[in-house]
């Protein structure tokens, strides 16, 4: 039996630094090209009919390994774009838009921006749209075993719900697209992907275009799942 549309759709935002030297720029302005494509991703979501994207922007590997002015650079750029994100656009698609990790990783004026956008659209539910910054699949799981025992949760009532309702992110994605071509899946989604499809792509990240997201599909579809097997 061949696989329905995918609902939720998760990218690796990965190739912006390698798509910079190419033009020969510094490696970071790499990363304002990939902002212009996840404005666009939002777009090609309403049309293509997708209820829910999780994009993975920044992991907690790369906050303690990238130079300090490559992640200044990048919390700039995240603040412009949430900043300028148009909410009237936002709120007409109704687009509710979430946060996924540990945010008090980030600088303190980034950190209320995201709660505030949060907030803003908390009552959307057209499109669901999750950033994962600052985010670590370990991590989430740690975070959700130490919930599970504050809770006083006994050994012979946990379960696979019980794990699942404590993680950042709930839902999992049946397809995962990485660019950039790397075929890893470092460190992203570790429980929510266990039977998700994964597509490993050549293509930058900024170079993504609309025809890639619609060919992923196509392909989701022509694929025979197996859970478990």
């Amino acid at each position: 039996m061949l696989s329905p549309e995918p609902k939720h759709i998760a990218i690796i935002l990965d190739g912006n630094r390698r798509f910079a030297k190419r033009l020969i720029l510094q490696p970071w302005k790499g990363h304002e090209y990939g902002k212009e494509k996840v404005e666009q991703l939002l777009d090609y979501a309403k049309d293509l009919g997708i209820n829910q994207l999780t994009f993975y922007a920044l992991s907690i590997e790369n906050i303690k390994t990238r130079p300090k002015n490559e992640l200044e650079f990048l919390y700039k750029l995240m603040k412009e774009f949430f900043k300028d994100i148009n909410i009237k656009k936002i709120h007409k698609n109704k687009t509710k838009i979430r946060f996924i990790g540990n945010l008090s990783l980030l600088p303190k004026d980034l950190q209320q921006q995201c709660l505030e956008l949060e907030n803003q659209t908390k009552n959307n539910n057209n499109l669901i749209v999750n950033f994962c910054i600052a985010y670590g699949g370990r991590q989430e799981l740690i975070e959700a075993v130490k919930k599970i025992l504050k809770n006083k949760i006994s050994p012979e009532e946990l379960t696979e719900n019980t794990i699942q309702q404590n993680l950042y992110l709930q839902d999992q994605p049946e397809l995962i697209i990485r660019t950039g071509g790397e075929k890893r899946t470092s460190n992203f989604l570790p429980w929510q992907s266990t039977y998700s499809e994964w597509f490993f792509l050549d293509k930058m990240w900024p170079e993504f275009k609309k025809q890639d997201l619609i060919n992923c599909i196509e392909e989701f579809k022509n694929r025979k799942r197996r859970f478990g097997g």
